[in-house]
C-alpha cells in the first residue's frame, strides 16, 4: 500500500557544514586579531621608528665629517 519513503539528509548535513565553517572562520579570526589588542605591536612600531630616527640622524652627523 503505502510505501515508505526514505528522508534525505543532505540538506541538514550541508547546513550543519556550513554553519561549523562560518564558527571556525570567526573563531580563528578573534584568536588573529588577539595580538591586536595587547598593544605589543603599538609597542613595536614606535621602538623600531625610534631606531630608523637613531640611525638616520647618525648617519647625516657621520658624512658631515668628511
Amino acid at each position: 500500500m503505502a510505501e515508505e519513503q526514505e528522508k534525505d539528509y543532505t540538506w541538514y548535513i550541508a547546513g550543519v557544514a556550513i554553519v561549523a565553517v562560518i564558527v571556525l572562520v570567526v573563531l580563528l579570526k578573534k584568536d588573529e586579531t588577539k595580538h591586536l589588542q595587547s598593544g605589543a605591536v603599538e609597542q613595536l612600531q614606535s621602538e623600531t621608528f625610534q631606531n630608523l630616527e637613531k640611525r638616520k640622524t647618525s648617519n647625516v652627523t657621520g658624512t658631515e665629517g668628511n
